[in-house]
């Protein structure tokens, strides 16, 4: 994932794209810092899976921002946001669609064996390990929530 990132950011800058290549640094930077803290604890670089955590975490950021400008009238800034987020999500997996989260989330519930709310904790863990990246955590709080409630 690294090599991607940089390998982006060197076509970015030949093809002399500023908001392209600014974004791609900031993501550079992230990724340096969560390898810097996971150096620290002890465990050498950053999985592939945090990286997506990270990114999804980055993504959710610019959208809280774009709206809070778009609600501002500071449209330039809100597209600016947009831009970024919709730059970094190149670099996320598909998202699971609405159904095949409902699956992913049986699965775990079977596969846990989880049949209260006390076992929500490992549901979420199961679904964080499998599919980092490629779904929305707090909407899958909610359904598994329903689901053992």
């Amino acid at each position: 994932m690294r090599e991607t990132i940089t390998a982006a950011l060197k076509d970015a800058t030949k093809a002399r794209d500023a908001r392209r290549v600014s974004t791609l640094r900031l993501v550079s930077a992230a990724i340096k810092d969560r390898d810097i803290a996971a150096r620290t604890a002890g465990a050498g670089q950053a999985t592939d899976a945090e990286l997506l955590e990270l990114f999804a975490k980055m993504i959710k950021q610019r959208e809280e921002s774009q709206k809070i400008y778009a609600e501002a009238g500071r449209t330039e800034l809100a597209d600016q946001e947009g831009a970024e987020a919709d730059i970094i999500r190149e670099f996320l997996p598909k998202q699971l669609s609405d159904a095949d989260m409902a699956k992913a989330i049986d699965d775990a519930i079977a596969e846990t064996g989880a049949s209260g709310m006390r076992d929500m904790g490992k549901v979420m863990g199961v679904l964080k390990d499998r599919y980092a990246g490629q779904m929305d955590f707090g909407k899958a709080s909610g359904a598994v929530k329903a689901k053992l409630g």
